[in-house]
């Protein structure tokens, strides 16, 4: 219940764009993996897995070290909860002119047109169909796109019905 009342007045600040941004120089690498260790036991419960491929040759970022470890997270939690069945999540990153590109790549249920155009949109909640398990207020998409607007990045999602959703971000790289 914590989790929620944090979430919900966190999307209060967002609306008065009264959250705090403290960026620095950082190894987007580093706070992947500090993410996906933090899944490591929803994972293991759900007999899932996380493929990491971080091919990117430049992965630091100009970027806020808890709000950009988050937005990560809540994609990678996205990922698992719209599971049927065991998840598996493919992240990769790779590096495209003075851009680091992250995909999440998950074999979820997936998301019709309607749903997929609506995801970003604050209190959104996709149906879920005979998938009752998935709990939460539709703030999470709303706060990672808040966070990617926030680091200079974009965001974008694709997804069909039965096949899962990729969502790849760019942001971009400092030297």
């Amino acid at each position: 219940m914590n989790k929620q009342v944090e979430t919900i007045l966190q999307a209060a600040l967002l609306d008065r764009q009264e959250v705090q941004i403290h960026r620095r120089n950082l190894s987007a690498h580093d706070l992947i993996k500090s993410a996906v260790n933090k899944m490591q036991l929803q994972l293991q419960e759900k007999q899932g897995r996380i493929e990491l491929q971080l091919n990117a040759g430049n992965d630091q970022l100009y970027a806020d070290e808890v709000h950009f470890t988050n937005l990560i997270s809540n994609l990678l939690d996205n990922a698992m909860k719209y599971s049927r069945d065991a998840p598996v999540i493919q992240l990769t990153t790779q590096n495209s002119a003075n851009q680091l590109r992250i995909s999440i790549a998950d074999n979820g249920i997936g998301m019709n047109k309607e749903t997929l155009g609506r995801i970003f949109e604050k209190f959104y909640r996709a149906h879920t169909g005979n998938l009752h398990n998935v709990k939460g207020f539709g703030l999470g998409l709303s706060y990672v796109k808040t966070m990617v607007d926030a680091h200079q990045g974009t965001i974008r999602a694709e997804s069909m019905p039965g096949k899962g959703s990729v969502f790849t971000l760019s942001f971009p790289t400092s030297t």
